[in-house]
Parts: structure tokens; sequence; C-alpha cells
């Protein structure tokens, strides 16, 4: 008898080939034998690492986090693999939400005292900051990682472990975001409230890991979550600024060119980019 998969003679008691680790399958498909996969692949604890992951990311992100770090990473999914599913889950969402509601984010910001330009702009802007979300997220976590060395800087980890605590942490995040979006979505008043909120509930939880992680005190805490938001703030109107500058060279700022036009294209600009941060 030989293995399926790479053709190395096996023997007649063999469940697992030797050569390639595949298991030994001699048996027709069976409802039995279907309905044992299923079971196996949904609801075993191995295959249900994402799930446990989020769980104990909310119960216990010392655990996940300092355990990958530290080599501990057979229990839960890998920081990349947790951010993969983040990024694809947001994704599928907002495909979703702009597919089949499209004017669900209208009343995110106030566009009722603007005219039909400025709200067409407002529109593109949000369709094209989602449009481009995926490069957005992967240029986040190194920016975030190293805002986060810096306020850590006197501690434990260097800046590839921090990049592992901002993967695992903002995909967190995300992952929450979504969540409350798809519980509201049926309510537009309720879902804008959300989008508005979401960027402090994703502060809250960057707060709590790192509390959980580094054991931090409460006044700590406060002093270290505002060291990282001050620093944040300059880096994000650079980021603003470039993103008009590029709008600029692509001509979509063309109705904006007067100061009062200016300022709330930067107020549209801010606000695609919060909701961005789920």
């Amino acid at each position: 008898m030989n293995c399926k998969n790479c053709g190395k003679s096996l023997s007649e008691i063999d469940k697992f080939c030797s050569e390639c680790g595949a298991q030994v399958v001699n048996q027709r498909l069976t409802l039995k034998y279907l309905f044992t996969e299923f079971y196996q692949v949904f609801f075993s604890i191995d295959s249900n690492r994402p799930l446990l992951t989020f769980i104990d990311l909310f119960k216990k992100p010392e655990v996940v986090i300092g355990g990958y770090i530290n080599g501990t990473r057979k229990k839960y999914i890998n920081a990349f693999g947790y951010f993969t599913i983040a990024v694809t889950i947001s994704s599928l969402f907002y495909f979703i939400a702009f597919r089949f509601y499209p004017d669900l984010f209208d009343g995110t910001f106030d566009f009722s005292q603007n005219n039909d330009a400025q709200k067409e702009f407002g529109k593109k802007l949000q369709s094209s900051v989602f449009d481009y979300q995926n490069l957005l997220f992967f240029a986040a976590i190194p920016l975030l990682a190293f805002l986060s060395w810096i306020v850590f800087y006197k501690n434990k980890y260097n800046y590839a472990e921090h990049l592992i605590i901002n993967l695992y942490t903002y995909s967190q995040g995300s992952v929450v975001a979504i969540i409350l979006y798809i519980l509201t979505i049926w309510n537009k008043q309720l879902f804008n409230f959300i989008a508005i909120g979401v960027l402090f509930v994703q502060i809250l939880i960057y707060a709590y890991v790192l509390k959980r992680l580094y054991q931090l005190t409460f006044l700590q805490l406060i002093k270290k979550t505002m060291l990282f938001i001050v620093l944040l703030i300059p880096l994000y109107l650079i980021a603003i600024i470039i993103t008009l500058f590029i709008l600029y060279l692509l001509g979509d700022l063309n109705g904006f060119i007067d100061a009062e036009k200016g300022k709330q294209a930067i107020g549209y600009i801010a606000s695609s980019a919060i909701n961005c941060t789920s």
C-alpha cells in the first residue's frame, strides 16, 4: 500500500504517512464520515483557535500575546493569521455595506448644511478611503507599533514584539467594531452613533490590553494612554495633510478652494479616517 499523496510505501496498520504526514484514508465517503469531518473542522479546539483567540484577548490578553511573544503558539491563532481574519471580515462588511446600504454612513457627520457637490465629495471620499482600507490597515500597524514602543521604551519588549502586540490589539478592535456595526446596521441613527464612538471603543481595548500586558496601575495607564494620544495626533494631522495633497493632485478638491470649503474637506478626511480605523 502506498501513500496517495506522496507515494511512499505504507504498512497496513499505518494511520498517517511518515513522509508527508497525510492521513491514510481507505474508506468511501459516507454521511457518517462527512458528519465526523464537519464536527472536527468546526467544533474541535484546534480549528476554533480564532474564536478562542477572540474570547481570550478579552479574558487574558497577556496570555495570548505574551505567550506568542515567548514562544507558546499552539493554542491560539498567530498574530498574522488573526490580522488577516480581521481585514477579511472588515473588507466583507464594507463591501456589503456600500453595495446594499449606500446611504448608511451619510449621517455619521452632518452633511445637511452642505450643497450637493460637497455632499458628493464626502461620499466619494469615504468610498475611496474604504476602497484602500486594506492598505491603510497594513500601514497603520508599523506606525502604532512605533508609538507604543516609544511610550514603553523602558519596558521589556522590542519593536518587533510591539508589532505583534499591535497586530493582535488592532485586529481585536477591528473585529469588535464590525460586530457593533452588524448589530446596529438595521437602525441608521444608532449605526451612526456607533460609527462615531467606535474609535473610543478601540482606544479602550488598547488601554485594557496594555494594562494587562504591562501590569499597569490605573494612574500609569492614564499617563501612558495620554502620551500615546499626544504622539498620535501630530502623525494623524500629517496623514490628513498628505491625503489632502494627493487629492489636490488628482483634482478631487475642485469646489473646495476657498478656506471655508477647505476646512470642510479636512472634516471629511478626518471623519473618513475615523471610520476606517474600524
